[in-house]
C-alpha cells in the first residue's frame, strides 16, 4: 500500500501489549513472546480486544523475538515469530492488517557497544524474513533510541522482504533520544532510506510529545505515527496518570499537528483505543505545509543548508604524503585527527576521499567512515567515483550523507544515482560530461539541468541535488573565473539548487595563493555559493565565511562572529597535519590508539598513579561535565570511556612489569533487578565506572535479591548499584534494598533507571539516586574515594 493512503486518511493502531499482559498475569521479567507458544489463547484475546475497540492495524506479539533475546528459551526466531503472526491474523479477520513488530535488540551498537552494524542487520533480517513468510501485512520497527540500530533494522526489512515499513523512535522531553538523536535527523534519514511512515512511540504522553510531533510533521513528507504512553507512570503502583478520555483529548492536537496514524504504548489498553477512535473518527487529516531544504546530518547534529556551510577538504590523499602513509598503514587514528582538526576550525561537513594506489576503496571507505563517526559528530561527504565503495561507505554511515560526485555523463549517472537513492544521500553534480568541461556558464547550467532531471528520474528529490560549477585555475584559464561565477549565480537563481566549489583550485601556480583564494571565495559566496570546499585550518578563509554570515543576516546579532574573534590569539591556524594532542585531548576525543601511545610516553617520566589522577580522571571529568550540560552525547561519552580503557590497560601493564600496587579505588556491584531484562543503562554505568578505576562486579540482569546479597557478603562490598526500567520491577528493587539492609553493615545503595525518581529512591530506602553514569561516578567517589 502506498504511503499516501496513510497520509490522506486517519488510521487507528492498537495499544500496549506488554502492560496489558502483565495486567492479565504475565510475571515481571517474563518474555511475552514465548506466550505465543504457551498461551496462544491469551495473546489472541488481547488482539481481539483491540480489534473490537477499533484498531485497524494490530501489532503481532513479536517485539523481542530476535535471536539474542530468545537464546536461552530453546525456541527459534521462526518458531516464535510465525506463531505470533498467525495468532494475530486469527484475531484480525479480513478487515484488519497485522504488523510484524520489531523492537530493539537490547545491545549497544558500535561505537558505543560491541555489536557491529552488520551483525545487527543479520539479527533483524532473520526476524523480517520469518514475519514475511508467516504472512504479516507490514512491518513496524518501534521503540528505537539509536538511529544506527534503526537503520540496520530498516535496511534488513526492505532488502529481504516486500513489506511496507513503519518506524517509530522514542524521544525524551528535551527533543532527543537516549543516544542524542534529534527529530530532524531521524526524519530525514529514515525518509531517505525508504520508510513508509515514521513517528514517535513510548517514553511520554501525547501532551509532552506534542511539540516533537509538530517538529516531525514539518520535517518529513511521510505519514506520521503517534503511539505515546498513557502519560507518566507512578513509580509506586505503576499506574499511568492519563485515563482513556484524557489520553484521547490529548491526541486531538496531534491530529492538528499533522499526525494521521494513532495508537498507544505503555499503559494503554483497548479502552484507550476505543476512546481515541471515538474522539477522532470522522475527522480529516490536516494539510501539512512542507518546505524542502537541503539537509545532511548525523544523529546528534542536523545540518540544514540554509546558509553557507563549509565542507572540509583535508581528508584526501592528493599531495599529502603523511595521509597517503596513513591510508596504506590503515592508521585510522591519524585520519580521525585530520577530521577533528577541521571540525575544531569550523567545518560543517567533511569530504572523505580514500582513493590512492594500493588502497582498496571498497574495504577502506567504510572503515574510515566508522572511525570518523566514532569521534566526531559532523556529517560526511563521501568522495569517490567507485559505486561499490560509495555503497559500502553509505551503508555504515549513521545519518544522511552526501556523495561527491556525479557529472553529466549518462553512464556515470546510471552507476551512481541508484546508490544515492538507495541510501537517501544528497549528491554533488559536476557540470562536465563525456565531452569535458564547457567553456561557458550557459553550457554548464545546461548540464546542471540534465543532472537534476536524471536525479529526479531515480527518485532523488531536488533539494538533495547540489551542483559544482567547477573552479578552474586562473593562472591557466583566466577568463574561466568569471564563467564559474556566472554559472553559480544561474544555478542558484534559475534552478534553485545548492552550489559547491573547490575554492582553492583557483590559485594554483600563483604567488600569495591565499589572497587569490580568499578574494575568489568572497566573490563566489556573493554569487550564490553555499557549500565551499576548502581548508578550514586556513583562518583567513573561515574569517571570510564568518563575515559573510553576518552581512547576509545568517549570524543574527553577529554573535558567532564576535565569539570567533574573541577567541583568536594567533594570526593563522595550521594548514597541514593536525597538531600533537595531549593525553587528555586524546581521551576526550575517543582516540584509543593515540591515547595509549601518549600514556606509554608519559609513564617514562611519571608514575602510574600520577597518570591516572593527573590525566585520565580529569579527562573523563571534562567529558562528563559536557554530558551533564548537554554539549556531549552518549556516543562521545562512551567513546571517551573506551579511550580511557586503552590508557588503563597501559597502566596495568606497567604496574605488572614493575611490581607496583594496582590502581584501584574500590569495588562495587551493579545489577538489573529481578524481573527486568533491560541492562543497557547498567552496562553504561559499569563501563564509565571501570574507566575511573573502580572494580565493578557486574551481576547481570534479572538478578534475584538473594544473589545480590550473597555477592555483597562474599566480596565485602560497600557500594551497590541497582537498575530498573519497568515500573513492574520496582517492587523487586525495593525488596533487594530491604534484604541488603538486614546485613550487620549494609552497603551504600544507589538506584537508577527510566522509571526511578529521586523521591521514590528515598521511599525505597536507597542512599542515592543516580540519573546517569556521570552521577554514578560522583556517588562512587563519595563512598569509595
Amino acid at each position: 500500500m502506498h504511503s499516501d493512503v496513510w497520509k490522506n486518511t486517519l488510521v487507528f493502531l492498537d495499544g500496549a501489549t506488554g502492560t496489558v499482559l502483565q495486567q492479565r498475569g504475565l510475571p515481571p521479567g517474563g518474555q511475552p513472546e514465548l506466550l505465543n507458544l504457551t498461551r496462544p489463547d491469551l495473546i489472541r484475546s488481547v488482539h481481539a480486544d483491540y480489534v473490537a475497540a477499533g484498531s485497524q492495524i494490530i501489532y503481532a506479539n513479536t517485539f523481542g523475538a530476535n535471536r539474542h533475546k530468545l537464546a536461552a528459551s530453546g525456541h527459534s526466531v521462526a518458531e516464535v515469530v510465525s506463531a505470533g503472526v498467525r495468532i494475530a491474523k486469527e484475531a484480525a479477520g479480513p478487515a484488519v492488517r497485522v504488523a510484524l513488530d520489531i523492537g530493539p535488540l537490547g545491545e549497544l551498537l558500535e561505537p558505543m557497544g560491541s555489536l557491529s552494524f552488520e551483525d545487527a542487520y543479520d539479527l533483524f533480517r532473520e526476524v523480517a524474513e520469518a514475519g514475511a513468510a508467516a504472512g504479516a501485512d507490514l512491518a513496524v520497527i518501534e521503540t528505537m533510541t539509536d538511529l544506527y540500530e534503526t537503520k540496520a533494522a530498516l535496511l534488513a526489512v526492505k532488502e529481504n522482504t516486500s513489506l511496507p515499513v513503519f518506524v517509530t523512535m522514542s524521544f525524551e522531553e528535551n527533543g532527543r533520544t537516549f543516544t542524542g538523536c534529534t527529530v530532524a535527523s531521524m526524519a530525514r534519514t529514515l525518509e531517505g532510506l525508504g520508510a513508509d511512515a515514521i513517528g514517535l512511540n513510548c517514553s511520554l504522553g501525547p501532551d509532552l510529545l506534542l511539540p516533537l510531533f509538530r517538529e516531525l510533521c514539518a520535517s518529513t513528507t511521510l505519514p506520521v505515527i503517534a503511539k505515546p504512553n498513557a502519560g507518566l507512570p507512578d513509580p509506586v503502583d505503576g499506574h499511568y496518570h492519563m485515563d482513556p478520555e484524557t489520553f484521547a483529548a490529548a491526541m486531538r492536537p496531534c491530529l492538528d499537528a499533522g499526525v494521521t496514524l494513532f495508537g498507544g504504548c505503555c499503559g494503554t489498553t483497548p479502552d484507550y483505543i476505543r476512546a481515541v477512535r471515538a474522539a477522532l473518527d470522522g475527522l480529516k487529516p490536516v494539510q501539512r505545509p512542507y518546505h524542502p531544504v537541503a539537509f545532511v546530518c548525523t544523529p546528534v547534529q542536523p545540518c540544514a543548508i540554509d546558509g553557507v556551510r563549509v565542507i572540509g577538504e583535508r581528508i584526501n590523499p592528493t599531495g599529502k604524503k603523511r595521509f597517503q602513509q596513513a591510508l596504506l598503514e590503515q592508521d585510522l587514528d591519524y585520519i580521525a585527527q585530520v577530521g577533528l582538526a577541521q571540525v575544531d576550525a569550523g567545518a560543517d561537513i567533511l569530504d572523505v576521499n580514500v582513493g590512492f594506489p594500493g588502497v582498496d576503496e571498497v574495504e577502506m571507505l567504510p572503515k574510515v567512515v566508522k572511525k570518523l563517526q566514532s569521534v566526531l559528530s559532523v556529517p560526511l561527504q563521501l568522495d569517490s567515483s567507485n559505486p561499490d565503495a560509495l555503497a559500502a561507505g553509505l551503508r555504515v554511515f549513521n545519518g544522511k550523507a552526501a556523495v561527491n560526485s556525479v557529472n553529466g555523463d549518462p553512464q556515470v549517472l546510471s552507476r551512481i544515482l541508484p546508490v544515492v537513492k538507495r541510501y537517501g544521500a544528497a549528491v554533488v553534480g559536476l557540470t562536465l560530461d563525456e565531452e569535458g568541461i564547457p567553456q561557458t556558464a550557459e553550457a554548464r547550467v545546461t548540464i546542471a539541468r540534465r543532472i537534476l532531471d536524471a536525479a529526479r528520474s531515480y527518485g532523488v528529490p531536488k533539494e538533495d541535488v547540489w551542483i559544482d560549477c567547477l573552479t578552474l585555475t586562473v593562472s591557466a584559464q583566466q577568463e574561466q573565473a568569471v564563467e564559474t561565477l556566472r554559472a553559480v549565480r544561474a544555478v542558484r537563481e534559475e534552478l534553485g539548487l545548492q552550489t559547491v566549489l573547490g575554492v582553492s583550485n583557483i590559485s594554483f601556480g600563483l604567488p600569495n595563493r591565499a589572497l587569490v583564494t580568499h578574494t575568489f571565495l568572497v566573490q563566489a559566496m556573493t554569487a550564490g555559493l553555499t557549500l565551499p570546499i576548502l581548508n578550514p585550518n586556513q583562518r583567513e578563509m573561515m574569517d571570510a565565511v564568518a563575515a559573510f554570515r553576518v552581512l547576509t543576516g545568517e549570524d543574527q546579532g553577529a554573535g558567532r562572529y564576535v565569539a570567533r574573534f574573541a577567541q583568536q590569539d594567533s594570526p593563522s591556524l595550521p594548514t597541514s597535519a593536525p597538531q600533537k594532542l595531549t593525553l587528555e585531548e586524546a581521551i576526550c576525543r575517543g582516540l584509543g590508539a593515540e591515547a595509549a601511545a601518549l600514556a606509554k610516553a608519559a609513564l617514562e617520566t611519571e608514575s602510574e598513579l600520577s597518570l591516572v589522577e593527573g590525566h585520565l580522571i580529569p579527562a573523563l571529568d571534562q567529558v562528563g561535565e559536557g554530558y551533564e550540560a548537554g554539549r556531549v552525547f552518549l556516543p562521545q561519552l562512551l567513546s571517551a570511556a573506551q579511550a580511557a580503557q586503552a590508557v588503563f590497560e597501559v597502566v596495568k601493564e606497567s604496574i605488572s612489569r614493575t611490581g607496583g600496587a594496582p590502581v584501584k579505588k574500590g569495588a562495587l556491584a551493579v545489577a538489573t533487578v529481578r524481573g527486568d531484562i533491560h541492562d543497557i543503562g547498567k552496562n553504561i554505568v559499569k563501563t564509565v565506572l571501570e574507566n575511573y578505576g573502580y572494580d565493578v562486579l557486574d551481576l547481570g540482569r534479572d538478578v534475584k535479591p538473594e544473589v545480590i546479597l550473597e555477592a555483597v557478603k562474599d566480596r565485602d562490598l560497600h557500594l551497590v548499584g541497582l537498575s530498573a526500567l519497568m515500573t513492574t520491577t520496582l517492587p523487586a528493587m525495593e525488596e533487594t534494598i530491604a534484604l541488603l539492609h538486614t546485613l550487620p553493615r549494609p552497603p551504600v545503595i544507589f538506584v537508577g533507571g527510566a522509571v526511578v525518581t529521586p523521591e521514590y529512591a528515598r521511599t525505597m530506602g536507597a542512599d542515592f539516586y543516580a540519573k546517569d553514569a556521570r552521577q554514578s561516578v560522583d556517588i562512587a567517589r563519595k563512598v569509595l574515594g
